[in-house]
């Protein structure tokens, strides 16, 4: 059941998959606000606190993808549950977790898929709570709360998918991380090809690193992955 009521808005223009994802997760003791169009689910989530947001993409007014960027612009680091169609889940799954997505179901999405989904994210968020707020390498400095890192005390602009990256890279500090490993952790089920996450790392070491080609803190580890020494 859930932790002392979690709050979760759900912002979905068809009323039958609204009202029964509701159901659901009432059941299961969440306390549930909706929202009919994105204009509403941005406005709500500005608003208020909620623990989990779960967005679908094909919305009126704004769709999914401007809600969750607005959201993510706005410092908001609520988790981000998207809906999305079958037919342009890969596309999908991409461009959300770009602009800072957490996770995502594939419409039609069943009660036991949709509430063990739910309740895996809430406790990721549980446990990042719980952890320390900043970690420091060399001159560069995270702030997990804020979502902010800095280097020599100016601000670098990182990507949600960057970020992600360098979190769990600071997680597993010292340990070889697959790049399957890496893409379940950032992409969850999307299906893509592992070296999809190579460039995303290119990018992450031309932001942190001193000397990108001669990386110190992201390391390669032939034929395995990477590893982070910071």
């Amino acid at each position: 059941m859930a932790e002392k009521m979690d709050k979760i808005l759900i912002v979905e223009d068809d009323k039958a998959i609204l009202m029964g994802l509701k159901d659901d997760l009432e059941f299961e003791g969440y306390g549930v606000s909706i929202a009919l169009d994105g204009k509403e689910g941005l406005k709500q989530a500005m608003e208020k606190e909620f623990q989990l947001i779960i967005l679908d993409i094909l919305l009126p007014e704004l769709n999914g993808f401007e809600v969750c960027k607005k959201l993510r612009e706005a410092g908001k680091d609520t988790p981000i549950l998207m809906l999305t169609a079958a037919r342009t889940e890969e596309m999908d799954k991409v461009l959300g977790l770009e602009l800072g997505a957490d996770d995502y179901v594939t419409k039609p999405v069943g009660s036991r898929e949709l509430v063990a989904r739910v309740k895996a994210i809430l406790r990721r968020a549980r446990q990042k709570e719980k952890s320390g707020e900043i970690y420091e390498f060399g001159d560069i400095s995270v702030n997990f709360k804020s979502h902010e890192v800095l280097k020599a005390g100016q601000q670098l602009h990182l990507t949600a998918l960057e970020f992600k990256l360098l979190k769990l890279f600071i997680e597993h500090r010292g340990e070889v991380l697959t790049r399957d490993t890496m893409l379940g952790e950032t992409w969850g089920d999307a299906i893509v090809s592992p070296r999809t996450i190579d460039p995303h790392i290119v990018h992450l070491r031309k932001k942190i690193e001193n000397n990108p080609s001669n990386p110190e803190y992201i390391i390669s580890v032939r034929g395995v992955g990477y590893k982070f020494n910071g």
